[in-house]
């Protein structure tokens, strides 16, 4: 894997509750979402949140780590996530939308709408030791928006969360995945220090790191393949 970046392992979920509708696959059962946190915990490796990861990966002691991320801020990450993460010593990132805290998920028009956390909230699970980062103001593709939106995207969404929790805003994750040279740069210039894309591509790196995604299909067999595939394709088998 010459000349490609290295790429710490991270995993990426939405929400973690009941699945009456789910048709955009993006909720995890609590009780899978359990069982994915054993299966870590039993095979040694510990969950923790992106800026801690990379810290880690600075200082080469990253080794049994994943990474762990939630994108959207959804309220069940407070009420069914976080208990189960404190259980097993785990932390994760949470990206939430600044502009909707409180709101719901009014850009999924297919999907079922799901509550957002408040302001409360996000205080409450920094308190708990997650980290929380952004996701933008609006939930907008950024690769649609003018110059003047994206800058407006980043910059206030940050600005808004770190009123809310008076700490720095150090990551962030591309709505949707969508993210270009130009998209990338201008995360890297709001003076974020790293960001989540989903898939790999040709910006990977510190501020477009891929994931993968983490769904309710995905027992021992799959959460095993999925990480011996991600260390086959970015050259390192942990």
């Amino acid at each position: 894997m010459t000349g490609r970046p290295a790429m710490p392992y991270i995993l990426m979920y939405h929400s973690v509750d009941r699945r009456d509708s789910d048709p955009l696959l993006v909720t995890v059962s609590p009780r899978r979402f359990a069982g994915q946190m054993d299966w870590l915990r039993r095979r040694g490796l510990r969950g923790v949140a992106v800026r801690e990861l990379l810290i880690a990966e600075a200082s080469g002691q990253a080794g049994r780590m994943v990474g762990l991320t939630f994108d959207d801020g959804y309220a069940d990450f407070a009420a069914e996530a976080v208990p189960v993460l404190l259980r097993h010593g785990f932390t994760a990132t949470v990206f939430a939308v600044a502009g909707l805290l409180g709101g719901h998920n009014a850009w999924d028009r297919e999907g079922p709408r799901k509550a957002l956390m408040t302001a409360a909230d996000l205080r409450r699970v920094a308190g708990a030791g997650m980290e929380v980062a952004s996701h933008s103001v609006h939930h907008v593709s950024l690769t649609d928006a003018s110059d003047a939106e994206l800058e407006m995207e980043l910059k206030e969404s940050r600005a808004v969360l770190e009123e809310v929790l008076d700490r720095e805003i150090a990551g962030f994750a591309y709505p949707y995945g969508h993210a270009g040279v130009r998209e990338v740069d201008a995360v890297r210039s709001a003076g974020y220090s790293y960001a989540c894309a989903v898939r790999p591509s040709e910006f990977s790196g510190r501020h477009a790191l891929a994931r993968t995604y983490a769904g309710d299909r995905d027992g021992p067999l799959r959460l095993r393949a999925k990480r011996l595939r991600h260390g086959l394709r970015w050259g390192w088998n942990r």
